[in-house]
């Protein structure tokens, strides 16, 4: 979808797309979530003979530190 935007200043029509991203360097915020999880489910798989809800157990574990790292991350 392309609109026209005013610029206020100097009253003129810019064509603007809004499908497009703005040029900001790419957040990878969302990386450390995923890779917290799969940390976590590969650890699980890993002790799944000792600690039966393992799985569960370090998933949820492998989310809470990469929502922690994805926040940190973020910010900067």
């Amino acid at each position: 979808m392309i609109t026209v935007q005013y610029n206020l200043n100097n009253k003129k029509g810019k064509e603007v797309n809004r499908l497009d991203k703005p040029n900001k360097k790419e957040d990878r915020s969302t990386w450390a979530i995923g890779g917290g999880v799969l940390i976590g489910v590969g650890a699980g798989i890993f002790y799944i003979r000792t600690y039966p809800l393992g799985i569960a157990a370090f998933t949820l574990i492998g989310l809470g530190l990469g929502l922690i790292v994805a926040s940190i991350i973020s910010r900067k």
